[in-house]
């Protein structure tokens, strides 16, 4: 039995329908039972910050996909990463064998605030001793479409990109990815960065979207940020994320969606034929 978490997220969506359609023995942990009886499957309401219900959800359950939120602009330690290793936790004290994480790119302990909660939260996970592996993916694909790709201003989509490549990828295939972990052989400590098939610069993006795509300075772009009424601290995090796209830390394009699933990942052209 699998436990999908994140069920009624972006990757979460796309591998709830994989399972089913697969026929695979798996239940959706959601906060909202509205949302899990629209996913047309065994589901359980749960709440990482509710103990209890996480080890009620793991019940009957040896694999596990954890996948949550991102960051909040929140001083201190992320809240992710405390929900995250409480499941880490109630899993290996309910026996479950196998755990396929959904991480960030090339998370460290010197990365940026969003990222660095995935890599305390993959420390404790192989601390842990349940085996494990680590899915790292680029930005989304969906993310220009629920506003969190970049900022718009008038139909324009602009942010501090400069020309730097983005290899992004669709949620479909990182969930696709998730699937063949979870029900394949289990393994033990692999690490997937995940890319789409190609790095395309923003104003590529943009001109692929038909929008006009403006370069903003990182004044432009902070006082944007602040103005949204993000904290000094979490805006500056955010600019330092930018500048290492437009440096072009997530330009390189891998195979390891083509050497999980056996195909390659969608581009974005194909993205955008199915929204």
């Amino acid at each position: 039995m699998i436990l999908v978490t994140g069920a009624t997220g972006t990757i979460g969506r796309h591998l709830v329908r994989e399972l089913a359609e697969a026929d695979v023995p798996f239940r959706a942990l959601v906060r909202d039972a509205r949302k899990g009886k629209e996913l047309g499957c065994e589901f359980v309401v749960g709440d990482f910050d509710e103990p209890t219900s996480v080890v009620s959800a793991l019940k009957g359950v040896d694999r596990l996909l954890l996948n949550s939120g991102g960051a909040l602009p929140v001083p201190g330690p992320q809240p992710m990463v405390r929900q995250q290793t409480r499941v880490i936790d109630a899993a290996r004290a309910v026996g479950v064998s196998w755990v396929v994480k959904v991480s960030a790119w090339q998370p460290g302990p010197d990365t940026k605030l969003s990222v660095r909660a995935h890599w305390e939260i993959e420390q404790h996970l192989k601390a842990s001793g349940l085996r494990w592996s680590s899915l790292q993916p680029t930005g989304y694909m969906q993310n220009f479409f629920t506003g969190e790709g970049g900022f718009t201003h008038g139909g324009t989509l602009a942010g501090p990109y400069g020309a730097g490549r983005v290899a992004y990828i669709d949620a479909y295939d990182i969930a696709a990815c998730a699937a063949v972990l979870l029900t394949g052989p289990i393994g033990g400590g692999e690490t997937y960065a995940l890319t789409g098939p190609e790095a395309l610069t923003h104003g590529e993006i943009a001109a692929k979207l038909a929008l006009p795509f403006r370069d903003l300075t990182r004044q432009e772009a902070a006082e944007g940020l602040r103005a949204q009424g993000l904290p000094d601290w979490f805006a500056d995090d955010l600019l330092q994320l930018y500048a290492d796209m437009a440096a072009g830390s997530m330009s390189g394009v891998t195979t390891a969606v083509r050497d999980l699933t056996g195909r390659a990942p969608r581009t974005f052209d194909e993205f955008l034929a199915r929204q």
